[in-house]
C-alpha cells in the first residue's frame, strides 16, 4: 500500500497590532483554518521583530498606528531587508485610507478594512473572507518598495446574474471596423489587482506629460481611490485623477475607476467619456477590469491599447482578448515582475496577448503608442 500524501505545511501567520481585542479574534478566526497556523502576535513591531528571529512568518497581518513604530516605518524596512507577503488591517476612514495607500506603495500586497465600532462582530462575520486573503497573500511575491525613505508615514464569469456584456454598455455586438476614423484619438486601458498600486505607480510616473487618455480598474473598495488617485497626482507628470461620471478621456490624463462602483467607456462622437454606475459584482468585483475592457473592445477597437497587469484571479482576461479580436494592441506583464501572475497568466493562456512584457517596459509600450499616433 503506498502511504497517503502528506498535508501540504500550514502557512505561518504573524498578527502585529496594539489591539489585543484585534488580536485575540484574528488568531481565533486564522487558528479555526485547517490551512493556516498562527504562529505568534505582538503588539507592536519591535515586540514583532524579536519574535520573527525565531520563527520567519509566510504572512504578517499588520496594523499602521502603533506605538514605539509605526506600521509604514516597519514595513519598508521588512522590505529592504527581507520581504515578506503583509496584509494591512486598517480602519475605513479617510485617514486611514491615506495611510493603507503609503502601505501599499511601500510593498504591503493587500488590505483589509476594518470598522472603528463593532470590531469583534466584523471580524467575526468576515472570517471565511479574511482567510481566503490570507492564503492568497502567501503566493504572492513581494517586491522592494519604490517609495523613497523619507515619505510621510476570481470567478469565471459574471457574479449575481450580472453579464459582462451588460454591464460593458448593451448588446453585445461591436461597430465595424470602418467606423472607427482614424483620427480618432488613442487610448489605453489598464486592468490590475493585487500589487497592482506599486504597479501602477512604477508605469504612470515614468509617463510624460504629454501621453494617450488612460482608463484604469485598479480592484479597490471605496474611499481608497480617491485617496490612490490623489498620491498619484502628486507623483506624476499627467494629471491622475478618481473618475467621475461623464470625465472625458484626454491625452495626459488618467481616470480611476471609483472603489465599488464600475466603470465604462463610451463615445460621444469624437470624444470618449467614462460613466460609472452601480452594477452586481462581476467576477467577484466591483469595479471590474473586464467591464472596462469589453466597454473599450466595443467604442475604441483598434484605437486602443489594453493592459493586463499583476493580479489575482481572471478578471481582465476575456475583455482583454474582446479588444484583442477588435484589433487593440494587447498587452500582459510577466511572470518574473509580477507580484501575483494570476490575471496575466489567464490572459496569456486565451492567446488575448499580443505581448508579454516587464513591468519596466510598460510605460515605453505607452509612449510609443502615442508617438505613432501623431505620425
Amino acid at each position: 500500500m503506498t502511504a497517503a500524501a502528506a498535508a501540504p505545511p500550514r502557512i505561518k501567520v504573524m498578527i502585529v497590532d496594539d489591539s489585543a481585542v484585534v488580536r485575540e479574534v484574528l488568531s481565533a478566526v486564522i487558528g479555526a483554518d485547517p490551512g493556516l497556523r498562527v504562529i505568534a502576535t505582538a503588539p507592536d513591531p519591535i515586540a514583532a521583530r524579536l519574535k520573527m528571529n525565531a520563527d520567519w512568518p509566510d504572512v504578517i497581518v499588520l496594523d499602521v498606528e502603533m506605538p514605539r513604530m509605526d506600521g509604514i516605518t516597519f514595513l519598508r524596512q521588512l522590505m529592504a531587508e527581507r520581504p515578506t507577503p503583509v496584509v494591512i488591517c486598517s480602519t475605513l476612514t479617510e485617514k486611514g485610507a491615506k495611510t493603507t495607500m503609503l502601505a501599499l506603495s511601500a510593498g504591503a500586497v493587500t488590505f483589509v478594512t476594518k470598522p472603528t465600532l463593532g470590531l469583534r462582530d466584523f471580524l467575526q462575520g468576515q472570517a471565511a473572507e479574511f482567510s481566503r486573503i490570507v492564503r492568497d497573500a502567501a503566493r504572492a511575491r513581494p517586491r522592494r518598495s519604490v517609495v523613497p525613505a523619507t515619505a510621510s508615514g476570481a470567478g469565471a464569469g459574471a457574479g449575481a446574474g450580472a453579464t459582462v456584456s451588460a454591464l460593458a454598455g448593451g448588446e453585445d455586438r461591436f461597430p465595424r471596423a470602418e467606423a472607427m476614423a482614424r483620427t480618432t484619438e488613442q487610448v489605453v486601458a489598464i486592468g490590475t489587482s493585487t500589487g497592482g498600486t506599486q504597479a501602477l505607480e512604477t508605469v504612470l510616473t515614468a509617463l510624460p506629460r504629454v501621453c494617450p487618455g488612460i482608463v484604469i480598474v485598479q480592484h479597490m473598495p471605496e474611499k481608497f481611490t480617491a485617496q490612490f488617485a490623489a498620491r498619484l497626482n502628486g507623483l506624476c507628470r499627467l494629471e491622475v485623477r478618481e473618475a467621475a461620471n461623464g470625465d472625458r478621456v484626454l491625452p495626459g490624463r488618467a481616470l480611476i475607476a471609483p472603489g465599488g462602483r464600475h466603470m465604462r467607456m463610451v463615445r460621444n462622437g469624437a470624444i470618449y467619456q467614462v460613466e460609472i454606475f452601480d452594477g452586481p459584482p462581476v467576477n467577484r468585483h466591483r469595479p471590474s477590469v473586464d467591464v472596462l475592457f469589453r466597454s473599450v473592445a466595443k467604442v475604441a477597437g483598434a484605437n486602443a491599447l489594453g493592459i493586463i497587469m499583476t493580479g489575482m484571479g481572471d478578471d481582465g482576461a476575456r475583455g482583454l482578448l474582446d479588444m484583442h479580436d477588435r484589433g487593440a494592441r494587447t498587452v500582459a506583464q510577466d511572470e518574473d515582475s509580477c507580484v501575483v501572475f494570476g490575471m496575466p497568466k489567464e490572459a496569456i493562456k486565451l492567446g488575448a496577448a499580443d505581448r508579454v512584457m516587464p513591468l519596466g517596459s510598460i510605460a515605453s509600450e505607452i509612449t510609443n503608442l502615442y508617438r505613432q499616433d501623431k505620425k
